[in-house]
């Protein structure tokens, strides 16, 4: 077993290389997306949880929490997908004060064209580089760490 010291530097490496890979792979993903389709990975990540909620629709609280982003900061990228005509905000039917964000049919389009960007990335930078085992063993290290999150 390992000292103390020996772990915690073990764990800061393991943390900064977590820390990097993601943001390196994050950033090399929008590169991609902005280039082939004129989305952000943010815009991405919005559709894509849209496409697949229930009638493709969310509450804008779920959906900022769905997407790891602050709820100011979803209204101002909502608001610009809406006025790309791919997503649509309504009042929310149970909560006046609430709003829905509604994938609309151009979104769901922009989505599968984008899809096929995102996919072929996240071949090329993540998963191409790992054997099934290793995939395996990483998703179930991250269900461990917050359970869910992979779904």
């Amino acid at each position: 077993m390992p000292s103390a010291p020996d772990r915690a530097d073990a764990a800061i490496a393991a943390w900064r290389g977590l820390v990097r890979v993601q943001g390196a792979v994050r950033r090399e993903l929008d590169a991609r997306l902005q280039s082939a389709t004129g989305m952000s990975l943010w815009d991405y990540t919005v559709l894509r949880t849209l496409s697949a909620a229930p009638k493709r629709r969310m509450r804008m609280t779920d959906l900022a929490r769905a997407t790891d982003y602050t709820p100011s900061g979803l209204t101002r990228l909502v608001g610009r997908l809406e006025a790309a005509s791919l997503v649509q905000r309504t009042p929310c039917p149970d909560d006046g004060r609430g709003w829905v964000a509604n994938l609309t049919a151009d979104g769901q389009r922009a989505f599968l064209r984008a899809r096929r960007t995102h996919l072929a990335g996240v071949a090329e930078l993540f998963a191409g580089r790992c054997s099934d085992e290793e995939l395996e063993m990483i998703t179930e290290l991250w269900e461990r760490l917050l359970p869910g999150c992979t779904t």
